[in-house]
């Protein structure tokens, strides 16, 4: 039985604006207006929190929307719209701050190499962080993970033959395997529960800044595009490919801690699930999308790179905020 304490069907209410952009998106999804001014655009800042808000706002409609937002909202012209506009200024960002390249098999190999003095959030929860720092990174990655493989889910109908078939395996196990109970958004719930935090979906949406909200933009506009398939399976070939030891290392900082079983599940359940997707993103999935259509490798090595740079952003937020003892919330959570 699920034990979670949120609605399979819940939706979050509209977040705070936090300028121009989002201010002017939130207003057509309270149908206050029937377009988006969108004039402040080239002046934004593609990673920051306006733009990414905005950006979520006008990508939630196809996933659970808002409460109290007509369900039609997800193909309001207005919206789809305001959604191009400020796709296009995310996307030449992430273009123009990443290093094209279409070797896909030697970026794979640096992906499942790890540098000795490796640097980043896990490492620093296992080693030296605290029960609120990982509350805190919790917070982060509900974004994510409370609706954790939907965006990749996009991409099915777009992929055929092995490809398409390893794919659905893959994302069939985060879906637990035919049991919802073993759901990886359920598993993630249940930790949130644990560790004090609410497992209410977009609960956080108002604490975590745009580094945060960038990085599911990112896989929400892959996945929304056929032309940007490959960079979506190149997104999803990062976060396979080199999330087992991340995950490790967070089962022993949670252990370190304290934690409980519900919380150290979710992790756990990664550390082996996430070395055998790697196996089979890399020979079942990318092996037979680049032999049918090549001229995909570039885009698969853009998303890998695209990702990378959006975690790495991400991190530095944290490490550097932690170090600093401030949160890297835009304001604190409660615990319960």
């Amino acid at each position: 039985m699920i034990t979670t304490s949120s609605s399979l069907t819940e939706q979050s209410p509209l977040p705070c604006e936090r300028g121009p952009l989002s201010s002017s998106v939130l207003a057509v999804l309270r149908g206050e207006r029937d377009r988006a001014d969108l004039g402040g655009l080239p002046d934004a800042d593609p990673y920051g929190d306006d733009l990414q808000l905005a950006l979520h706002c006008c990508y939630e409609p196809h996933y659970r929307g808002f409460a109290g937002v007509p369900n039609d909202c997800e193909w309001d012209p207005a919206l789809l719209t305001a959604r191009r506009e400020l796709e296009q200024v995310f996307e030449h960002a992430l273009r123009s701050d990443t290093v094209p390249g279409s070797d896909v098999a030697a970026e794979v190999d640096a992906l499942l190499v790890e540098p000795v003095d490796a640097r980043g959030v896990s490492h620093h929860l296992r080693r030296d962080g605290t029960l609120w720092q990982l509350r805190e990174y919790v917070v982060h990655r509900s974004m994510y993970h409370l609706k954790e493989a939907d965006p990749q889910a996009w991409v099915i109908p777009r992929l055929a033959g092995r490809a398409k078939a390893a794919l659905v395996a893959v994302e069939y196990d985060e879906y637990g395997a035919g049991d919802a109970d073993r759901m990886h958004s359920v598993l993630f719930a249940r930790m949130m529960v644990e560790l004090g935090l609410s497992d209410a979906y977009g609960a956080y949406l108002d604490s975590v800044p745009g580094a945060t909200l960038a990085e599911v933009n990112f896989m929400s506009m892959c996945g929304l595009h056929r032309r940007l398939r490959g960079a979506l399976i190149g997104q999803f070939a990062m976060v396979e490919l080199t999330s087992s030891p991340g995950s490790d290392r967070l089962v022993r900082a949670m252990r370190r801690l304290g934690c409980g079983p519900d919380a150290i599940r979710f992790y756990d359940e990664h550390v082996e699930a996430d070395a055998v997707h790697e196996q089979m993103i890399r020979h079942g999935v990318l092996a037979p999308l680049l032999a049918a259509e090549p001229q995909l490798a570039s885009d698969v090595v853009f998303g890998i790179r695209a990702s990378l740079l959006l975690g790495e952003r991400l991190s530095d937020l944290l490490l550097d905020s932690w170090q600093d003892n401030t949160t890297s919330l835009r304001q604190a959570v409660d615990v319960g």
